[in-house]
């Protein structure tokens, strides 16, 4: 740790990477390379380390990606049962098409946990990278649900009004998103060149953008149909000097490692946990900046 720590009300977001790996190669995925050694991995490890962060920041929220979180539903809900009921829980997934588990058994998986999930969040892009299960299948997850779509290099624009349509008849929000590896603080907020946001706003009704120093959201409305284009910078730390003269490593998001481990950023920096219980608090700093975000 640099500086003291300074986070918004509530705590940063915890993020969980399962201990075990997913079957696709997604070109634009950044966590693939951590996955190919697998020594250390531990559900043990990870589940101790949730209980310290349920004990610092009993409000935050967490977040299960991967590697494919429904690959183990067993090791799964062993993690999900060790967050108390005091915070949010969201889970990243391809919703995958698998060995050895069924469609069917990850749909009762969400049934049974529908009061545990806030909301699950399913990968389905474009260009299509994974085998993926039917529309049909995504749209009985008994949890709110979203879809995510990374607008990746080449994309295919001229099929994005065929997408929403796609996801309209089940009326899931969708979230195109830019590559985060591409995202700097100069670029954050640059509209001007901004291609996705050109394609976007010729096919779909803008509302509005929110935003704060680390991620935005460009909102648009289609048939009724909530869509959001989301941009986040590829780290989650933010060096800032308060109001009260202290330089602060402010924290958006803590990691716990397939390993147990806990990192303040996605750049591999360990996170002082001691430091981090006389963390400093600020009200989040997402706000609306332009139209109207009222979805």
């Amino acid at each position: 740790m640099t500086h003291p720590y300074k986070t918004r009300e509530g705590g940063a977001t915890v993020t969980i990477f399962v201990p075990y790996d997913c079957r696709n190669h997604c070109p634009f995925c950044v966590n693939k390379q951590e996955y190919a050694h697998a020594e250390g991995f531990s559900v043990e490890a990870i589940l101790e380390s949730i209980a310290v962060m349920n004990e610092i920041t009993p409000y935050c929220d967490f977040v299960f990606t991967g590697g494919e979180p429904f690959a183990n539903l067993k090791a799964l809900q062993r993690m999900l049962d060790a967050i108390p009921t005091t915070h949010k829980v969201y889970i990243n997934t391809t919703f995958p098409v698998q060995p050895g588990c069924s469609a069917e058994e990850m749909l009762a998986f969400t049934e049974r946990n529908r009061d545990k999930i806030t909301c699950i969040n399913v990968s389905r892009h474009l260009t299509k990278y994974v085998e993926e299960s039917p529309d049909e299948i995504v749209a009985r997850i008994a949890t709110p649900k979203r879809v995510n779509c990374v607008l990746y290099m080449d994309y295919p624009a001229d099929e994005l009004t065929d997408y929403a349509e796609r996801w309209r008849k089940y009326n899931i929000p969708v979230q195109f998103r830019y590559d985060y590896t591409e995202t700097t603080p100069e670029n954050l907020y640059q509209e001007e060149g901004d291609k996705i946001l050109v394609d976007l706003k010729k096919r779909f009704a803008y509302k509005g953008l929110d935003g704060c120093r680390m991620r935005n959201g460009y909102h648009f409305d289609y048939k009724g149909l909530h869509m959001t284009y989301h941009k986040t910078l590829p780290y989650s730390t933010i060096v800032e000097t308060g109001d009260d003269g202290v330089t602060y490593d402010i924290l958006y998001d803590i990691l716990i490692k397939q390993t147990g481990e806990i990192h303040s950023d996605w750049t591999g920096v360990k996170l002082d946990v001691d430091a981090y219980r006389k963390a400093v608090y600020e009200p989040y700093d997402l706000r609306v900046l332009e139209g109207t975000v009222d979805f």
